[in-house]
């Protein structure tokens, strides 16, 4: 047994000497020095702006390479019980086992090294739309925003819904959430299209099987640091009540903001912050990713590639079909990856899906 488990130590640690040098992982370890340098300068706090972008920068770069470390040093200590207790059967058991959960542990840092695109560490902006069904698709879409949403939860990522419009039987016809956390949209990008739900229907009294669609679209919160030029005088902005379902949650002051951006015709609205100068600035932050989004696809075919072309949230577009009835299965239709516990992802374990996908793209 023990042979077994130094070899697959051997192995282990053969792969992460290769992400750590596909990561550049050396040079990240030198940018945090550097920042810590800075950091014990007496007027690093001056400016506050670029002390919190540094502290965000090594934020970042310790989430990349603490995991390393740790599962460097979980490696050797292994080998090193395993060798001690070469004759104790008992304990090379306990070794196995976690040599098991090392072996998950590196699983997850080999699809971290899947997100090197530009944006992919970004927190990411998620808006949900009901297609074509009436109450039937409004109820998948606000079914998909509880999935999200569970999702992000279980990450431990921060979740801000931006905005809201119900349907008028159940449901929403649409949604935005604000979704923050280390590398959000770089998982979140893998849901970008129409998602397919099949099941009886607990809107039809003779209960008959219905299919439903609706669309998600995925962006990255881009930073204050790019540019991205807006003029003024092509924003027609427009407040409003915040409409909800009632109650002292409700803020009954126009503070709703709608802001329409002429050239390109591109509308983003907030309702969900307490008051109206809070929703414009949180608008600005969406309506600037959408444009940079815009400018991206104009200008690189490689851009236009990972956001890929807008589809009709009907048959044959979806990329995700949700089976409740006759049987139970989530299959993605583009890496073939599915499960029969539709209960389970629906609560938010998608990372398998957003995995397959990742290394689909990679494989590409």
């Amino acid at each position: 047994m023990l042979t077994d488990i130094i070899h697959k130590l051997t192995e282990i640690k053969e792969k992460l000497e290769y992400l750590q040098g596909f990561l550049d992982l050396p040079a990240k370890r030198k940018s945090i020095q550097s920042i810590q340098e800075q950091m014990n300068q007496p007027n690093f706090w001056d400016d506050s702006i670029q002390s919190n972008k540094l502290m965000k920068e090594m934020k970042y770069l310790k989430s990349c390479v603490e995991p390393f470390d740790y599962s460097f040093k979980k490696v050797s200590d292994l080998k090193e019980v395993g060798e001690m207790a070469e004759n104790d059967p008992e304990m090379l058991e306990q070794v196995k086992e976690e040599l098991g959960a090392l072996e998950k542990e590196v699983s997850v840092l080999e699809t971290q090294s899947l997100l090197g695109g530009p944006f992919d560490k970004n927190n990411a902006i998620l808006s949900i739309n009901a297609g074509a069904g009436g109450t039937e698709s409004c109820d998948w879409a606000n079914m998909l925003l509880r999935m999200y949403t569970r999702w992000a939860d279980n990450r431990g990522y921060k979740v801000a819904l931006v905005d809201i419009l119900a349907g008028e039987g159940a449901g929403i016809k649409n949604a935005t959430l604000s979704i923050d956390g280390d590398m959000a949209y770089g998982y979140l990008k893998a849901e970008k299209g129409v998602h397919r739900l099949v099941r009886i229907s607990p809107f039809d009294a003779n209960k008959r099987r219905h299919t439903s669609f609706a669309s998600v679209d995925v962006m990255p919160e881009i930073e204050d640091d790019i540019e991205v030029e807006i003029n003024p005088n092509d924003l027609r902005i427009d407040v409003y009540r915040s409409s909800g379902p009632g109650g002292q949650s409700v803020n009954t002051t126009d503070s709703a903001v709608r802001m329409t951006h002429i050239p390109t015709g591109i509308v983003v609205q907030c309702q969900n912050e307490r008051s109206q100068l809070q929703n414009r600035m949180r608008c600005m932050k969406i309506l600037k990713a959408r444009l940079y989004e815009l400018k991206q696809r104009e200008q690189e075919e490689k851009m236009s590639k990972e956001y890929g072309q807008k589809q009709k949230i009907e048959w044959g577009s979806q990329i995700r079909s949700y089976v409740m009835h006759p049987y139970n299965m989530v299959k993605d239709h583009r890496t073939e990856a599915e499960t029969g516990n539709v209960a389970k992802v629906m609560d938010g374990d998608l990372d398998f899906f957003m995995e397959a996908y990742l290394k689909m793209k990679e494989k590409k």
